[in-house]
């Protein structure tokens, strides 16, 4: 099996495609102890790739599933804010984990950290139609217009964001001000902003679930680690965590 080197250093951890075509051009790769500055150059099974005369492998793919806190930032550092690798042990450091979508500070909820770009891309792109469901408590008890209003979405930076479906949070106490909100594309901070433009502030804010994947059973903090394929299998068909 072979691959091409572009691809094959970014499946190492070097750095982006950008970055690591960047390597290749400017002489700073060898195959097999030879200099290899062709980005097209196929990798074969057994090749020994090195980036300035160190030897680099593929990194084996990783995915997790945690509960996000308040208080951390979605991020891989920040000069500010606790970020959420902070909760993985440090033997997960070498890996180059990275959070998939982001959660503000103050929410709380199922994230998923992954070195995966390629499975991160087709998490997020909105072709896939891969949902996302919330469940928010406002400042205030819901009326059936506030309902209408923010099912009518918001504008941000000059675009429409429009929810696939606002509802009432039945059984939630205080009651009537807890909704559940699905999107279907998620924006930095959208559910806040379509509160404010119906005049409310948003209290507590949980993600409950990706796909069909739904938060039940983490604490705060915890995490599970699981295979590509079942974690496809969760978003898709189904499962808790």
């Amino acid at each position: 099996m072979t691959v091409r080197l572009n691809k094959y250093l970014a499946s190492c951890g070097v750095g982006s495609r950008r970055k690591v075509e960047q390597l290749i051009t400017a002489g700073r790769v060898t195959v097999n102890g030879y200099l290899v500055s062709d980005l097209g150059h196929q990798v074969e099974d057994g090749d020994a790739v090195a980036v300035d005369d160190v030897e680099v492998h593929v990194e084996a793919k990783t995915y997790i599933v945690i509960r996000k806190p308040r208080g951390y930032i979605c991020a891989v550092t920040n000069p500010d804010y606790p970020v959420v690798l902070d909760l993985l042990p440090r033997s997960y450091d070498r890996l180059r984990l990275f959070p998939v979508g982001r959660l503000d500070l103050q929410s709380e909820g199922i994230l998923i950290l992954t070195n995966d770009g390629d499975f991160a891309n087709d998490l997020i792109h909105p072709s896939n139609g891969v949902t996302k469901t919330y469940e928010v408590r406002m400042n205030r008890v819901l009326t059936a217009a506030d309902l209408e209003n923010l099912r009518g979405g918001t504008v941000f930076e000059g675009r429409r964001l429009v929810p696939l479906s606002v509802d009432l949070l039945p059984d939630r106490r205080p009651e009537g001000q807890w909704a559940t909100f699905v999107l279907g594309e998620g924006v930095k901070r959208e559910i806040r902003l379509m509160a404010e433009g119906c005049g409310m502030t948003v209290e507590v804010l949980f993600r409950r679930a990706i796909g069909r994947m739904e938060l039940r059973t983490l604490k705060s903090g915890e995490f599970v680690e699981v295979t590509l394929k079942d974690l496809w299998k969760m978003i898709r068909q189904g499962g808790r965590v």
